[in-house]
């Protein structure tokens, strides 16, 4: 049984697509962000950071007590090995798994989530932000487009984590998707994986955990996702 500290945001969406595509035993605590549920000592003590997904598996590898992985990139690479999926065993397969996994933990979430903050969230329009910020992941989307020409998944034949781990940061935005006239390949993809019953059922879990996911943020929300210091 995996325990998943979760709420419907991107990075959350990577851990319930692999869960979901594996088949694997888990149990939902939701951490709302907004409330400052991520804030508590319990949830800290388990990711120090102060930021969800967050798991702890009940039965690890040879036994023991619980582990507990805080980052949802280093949760999708210990899924992977825990089961033996969604990453090749091959050396270059697996290269190619974790540069791409890496890239999207460096890149493309971060850029993008700078995007939808001075696109969205902030409280006064900066020019200069939103341009930097919109060339440097529509950058992104060309790098990837371009991998994509090349191989029907980014770490070559085969769906996994380091799919798993950018497909949630290509539609995050109302109003911000990529211009697929011009990232062809990039479409071709996201529908693939959009497609794939997993996917829907690791979606279907918004409505079922926050509701209220896409209403405008109230003061107090904004309080615990942008005033902590």
């Amino acid at each position: 049984m995996i325990d998943l500290y979760y709420w419907p945001t991107p990075n959350g969406h990577k851990v319930t697509l692999f869960l979901e595509e594996a088949g694997l035993d888990y149990r939902i605590h939701p951490v709302n962000i907004g409330a400052g549920d991520q804030f508590t000592p319990e949830f800290l003590a388990i990711s120090p950071n102060n930021k969800m997904p967050a798991i702890v598996d009940r039965d690890p590898a040879g036994g023991g007590a619980p582990l507990s992985v805080f980052e949802s990139g280093a949760i999708l690479l210990y899924l992977a090995e825990k089961t033996g999926r969604f990453l090749p065993a091959d050396l270059r397969g697996r290269v190619a798994a974790l540069e791409w996994l890496f890239w999207q933990m460096g890149g493309l979430g971060p850029m993008s989530g700078q995007m939808g903050h001075f696109n969205v969230y902030a409280p006064e329009k900066i020019p200069y932000a939103i341009e930097r910020y919109g060339n440097e992941v529509r950058r992104l989307h060309g790098v990837i487009d371009k991998r994509l020409a090349q191989s029907e998944y980014l770490a070559g034949a085969e769906y996994g984590i380091a799919d798993m781990a950018s497909y949630p940061w290509i539609e995050v935005y109302n109003g911000l998707k990529p211009d697929y006239a011009a990232f062809p390949h990039l479409k071709r993809w996201h529908d693939a994986i959009s497609a794939r019953p997993a996917t829907q059922r690791a979606y279907a879990l918004k409505e079922q955990v926050n509701p209220d996911a896409g209403k405008p943020l109230s003061d107090e929300e904004r309080k615990h996702l942008f005033g902590k210091k």
